[in-house]
């Protein structure tokens, strides 16, 4: 079967992965109400494309933090890519890097970060969870940054994990050949069998639920790369934000795996950035799943946008080509949006290209005779 757009990975991964490794990359919390909501949220938003404008040519590019990348497409930080694929992070690292983007590592890889900085060149951002033993977090973005990673996406909606049901039925556990290699040596790479799910006893046991913004501040003493706050959804936590020193906020509900019922991102994303008011760049991760769904997104403010499963399911697929291709697909039928909306660069991308179900009517004037 001829893959046309990215939602087709979804059902390949299903039949080729293991029910219990699908499970856990597809599940969200509870009802999956956020889940549904994540991709059906899109769907409301409609737009108001100009015409006549001259598009031969369509400038993509963008910079974030200062890098400069094809377009504002990224790569979201999933863990344990390996379950996926035997490349796993090295695959990934590898498409992101021949498509001109960036790849986000997740602290729960199974590959270091030293091993995914081997594959060669490339812009990645490390995501970080913060442990109950501080040496260990300091330690891990030590290494982050000498493998020369360029920013922290630290996640901060986690201070316990989700209920996510399919795990807790499937007894979810990292399969016994693999490990979260970053915490190889430090005896905290292993996830234990439990009652439920394996994970949950696993950041239950280790995650930081005193993570507080004081916290923001502390990691700015540890390292120069900037950090990005990942897991806000609300004005008031983009403003204290902004007050810790983040240096970008990235509008996440976690994949819709961790307090179900919280808007989707897309929802959520104005807020964010009108309470931002241009100080710091935000991005939008959840739910994006067409070239049409980044426009939305860049039309109410957000400077690029992440995409997570969308990943694994096309590197549980293809491997590397797999993700190559999601990459490709998205990046031509984003440059189709900016063309039929009559958009030449990421800069003429406007409020006013898209209409959503909470805009205050339009005046229409008349025309005089």
């Amino acid at each position: 079967m001829e893959v046309t757009n990215v939602t087709e990975y979804d059902a390949i991964a299903k039949q080729k992965l293991p029910k219990m490794v699908y499970d856990y990359y597809a599940s969200g919390a509870e009802d999956q109400w956020t889940l549904q909501e994540n991709r059906n949220a899109f769907a409301r938003i409609l737009f108001r494309p100009r015409i006549l404008i001259d598009v031969t040519k369509i400038d993509m590019t963008t910079t974030v933090l200062g890098f400069k990348i094809s377009m504002p497409i990224m790569i979201a930080p999933t863990a344990m890519q390996k379950m996926a694929h035997p490349e796993g992070e090295y695959a990934t690292a590898r498409a992101a890097s021949s498509a001109g983007t960036i790849m986000t590592l997740s602290s729960w890889a199974t590959s270091s970060v030293e091993e995914v900085a081997s594959t060669g060149p490339g812009i990645r951002f490390f995501q970080l969870y913060v442990y109950k033993d501080r040496n260990v977090v300091a330690q891990l973005v030590r290494r982050a940054e000498k493998a020369g990673f360029k920013a922290i996406a630290l996640t901060v909606d986690t201070p316990r994990l989700g209920r996510r049901e399919a795990d807790i039925k499937n007894r979810f556990t990292l399969p016994p050949f693999l490990t979260l290699k970053n915490f190889e040596g430090l005896d905290l790479g292993k996830m234990d069998k439990a009652d439920d799910s394996g994970l949950a006893s696993y950041v239950a046991g280790q995650i930081d639920r005193s993570l507080s913004w004081k916290d923001v501040k502390w990691l700015q003493t540890i390292t120069k790369m900037p950090i990005l706050v990942k897991g806000v959804i609300t004005a008031e936590d983009t403003r204290l934000a902004i007050q810790a020193g983040a240096a970008g906020i990235i509008v996440s509900n976690h994949g819709a795996r961790q307090l179900d019922y919280v808007p989707a991102t897309i929802m959520a994303l104005e807020e964010v950035v009108k309470a931002a008011q241009g100080r710091v760049p935000v991005f939008l991760d959840g739910g994006v799943r067409r070239g049409t769904d980044v426009f939305k997104a860049l039309a109410l403010g957000a400077s690029g946008i992440f995409i997570g499963r969308p990943v694994v399911f096309s590197l549980a697929a293809e491997g590397e080509a797999g993700v190559r291709k999601v990459l490709q697909m998205l990046r031509e039928e984003f440059e189709l949006t900016m063309a039929l909306s009559g958009c030449r660069s990421i800069s003429e991308i406007t409020r006013n290209h898209i209409s959503t179900d909470w805009d205050a009517p339009r005046t229409h004037f008349a025309p005089r005779l």
